[in-house]
């Protein structure tokens, strides 16, 4: 094969690319080659939240607190993510924390909105009652 032949060739899996990408385009299909997805950014801002209860508070009242502050990740689209957990450790250096919160914002201005946000304070109206002491650290997280 000489070289004008494979250039041809390149040349024409070129424009057939071209022919599919611009035809899936007009059918409506959006098209980005890799290189133009969107990536994970690479810091997110985490902000734990670690709540000790009152001896006082039921199981069903933390439920309550729990639920409500699940339900803040679907009020305030600022919130990029939300996990929790209850502490599980063996070492037993809790200090009576017994319930761990993450909530990721993307950035520092997704946090102010969401500090006083007023689904965030009708939160803290919930929680207000059952909570002994509460922990709070904020860090951008990086891999």
């Amino acid at each position: 094969m000489t070289q004008t032949t494979s250039s041809l060739k390149f040349s024409s899996l070129g424009l057939r690319s071209a022919i599919i990408v611009s035809t899936l385009m007009l059918l409506g299909f959006v098209v980005l080659p890799y290189c133009f997805a969107q990536e994970k950014p690479s810091k997110m801002l985490r902000h734990i939240v670690m709540f000790q209860f009152k001896e006082a508070s039921s199981k069903e009242d933390i439920q309550k607190v729990v639920d409500a502050f699940r339900s803040l990740k679907k009020s305030i689209p600022q919130v990029a993510a939300f996990e929790y957990g209850t502490d599980n450790s063996p070492e037993g250096l809790s200090n009576g924390f017994t319930h761990c919160f993450l909530v990721t914002f993307k950035t520092e201005a997704d946090r102010e909105v969401y500090l006083p946000h007023p689904k965030h304070k009708e939160f803290v109206e919930v929680l207000k009652p059952h909570l002994d002491k509460v922990q709070v650290i904020d860090y951008w997280a990086s891999e």
